[in-house]
């Protein structure tokens, strides 16, 4: 069935960001000591930042601000911006449907930080919506980012494709009852995350 939408994530799917973020990562959890290894992050993709603190705090026996570590992660990952460049293959296909098919990104990551990636990739006005983890109670794996993204584009979740690199995001867009790509897959994608381990 040929999609009359489609969904992409962000991190890792439109922008080779997730190096640039685990750089991040590494800098905010040493400077608090928390433990956190990179096979972790890339597992846990997807997943919105302050979920993670919160998860690593009550793990370690840590007395954190989750909100606030969140923030500081992205304070750490502004300045690495500069470095980022698309994943081409999946930027190809949005610009083949730009102005045919209505087209939203559905993403774990935080409105400010995900807007300036888009700006920054020349892609910020390629989209009709952008779904963050702020938008929805449940974000990924739960299916309402994508749901949200789906409604705000007026298109049937049935009759949407999304792309994803990640385990939990492919499973909330199979839990939306959409068509999965999993941009792992796709000849050209060498980002990191496309190493499954």
């Amino acid at each position: 069935m040929e999609p009359r939408g489609l969904i992409f994530d962000c991190d890792g799917t439109l922008a080779d960001s997730m190096p640039l973020h685990w750089r991040a990562w590494e800098s905010t959890c040493a400077e608090h000591g928390l433990h956190f290894t990179e096979e972790r992050f890339y597992s846990l993709g997807g997943v919105p930042s302050r979920r993670i603190f919160a998860m690593l705090a009550e793990e370690q026996g840590v007395a954190l601000d989750p909100i606030e570590l969140s923030r500081q992660k992205e304070e750490a990952y502004l300045p690495l911006m500069p470095e980022l460049k698309p994943i081409e293959p999946i930027v190809a296909i949005a610009r083949a449907h730009r102005g045919k098919l209505p087209m939203a990104v559905a993403t774990g990551g935080q409105r400010g930080c995900i807007t300036q990636i888009l700006k920054h990739l020349g892609l910020a006005d390629w989209f009709d919506a952008l779904v963050t983890s702020e938008d929805v109670e449940n974000p990924k794996p739960a299916p309402d980012t994508f749901l949200k993204a789906a409604e705000a584009i007026g298109i049937d979740p049935g009759h949407c494709r999304a792309y994803e690199d990640t385990d939990l995001g492919m499973q909330a867009i199979r839990a939306a009852g959409m068509m999965a790509v999993d941009v792992r897959e796709i000849p050209g994608v060498l980002q990191k995350s496309a190493a499954k381990p």
